[in-house]
Parts: structure tokens; sequence; C-alpha cells
């Protein structure tokens, strides 16, 4: 009968020692699962970044040239409204129109 005891408490043992190994192997691959997809999603928000700071980038640069632009659009208009305010402008724009002068 002790051996009976003996048999059953080393069976028992490797069973035990089984499941313990069968355990670990459960652990390592979740682990090892869980580190691929969080590598996967920490890559997928760093491109979705670099997209955002490259399109935001175009677009002060698209920003920046308008504003250009206008300045020099503005500098013009300036230059333009002074000859009208002087009166060579104006005298020059009825002309263009069809008035006549009296000289």
């Amino acid at each position: 009968m002790a051996d009976e005891a003996q048999e059953e408490n080393t069976v028992q043992e490797q069973s035990a020692a089984s499941r313990s190994e069968g355990k670990a192997k459960r652990i390592a691959v979740g682990a090892t699962v869980g580190g691929v997809l969080l590598a996967f999603f920490l890559l997928v928000l760093l491109i979705i970044s670099i997209v955002q700071v490259v399109t935001a980038s175009k677009e002060r640069d698209r920003l920046l040239e308008s504003i250009e632009e206008y300045k020099t659009s503005i500098e013009h208009d300036e230059k333009e409204l002074d000859d009208y305010l002087n009166g060579n402008g104006l005298y020059h724009l009825a002309v263009k129109q069809g008035w006549k002068s009296k000289q």
C-alpha cells in the first residue's frame, strides 16, 4: 500500500509539473502576443504622427506663401492709391476712360 501511495504522489507531482509547464507556455505566448500588438500599435501611432507633422508643415508653407502674395498685393495697391490721391493717377485714369484734357 505504501508503494501505491508513493506512485500516486509521483503521478500527481508529474501532473502538477506538467500543468505548471503548460501555464508557463501560455503565459509566455500571451506576453509575446501582447508585446507584438503593443509594438504594432506604437508603430501605427508613429506613422500617424509623422503624416500629421508633414501635412501641417505643407499647410504652413502654403499659408506663408499666401501671406507673401497678399503683402505684395497690398504694397502694389497702396502705391496705386497714393498715385490716385495725388491727382496724377486720377488724370491718367480719366484719360484712359476717354476723357479729354483741356490742354
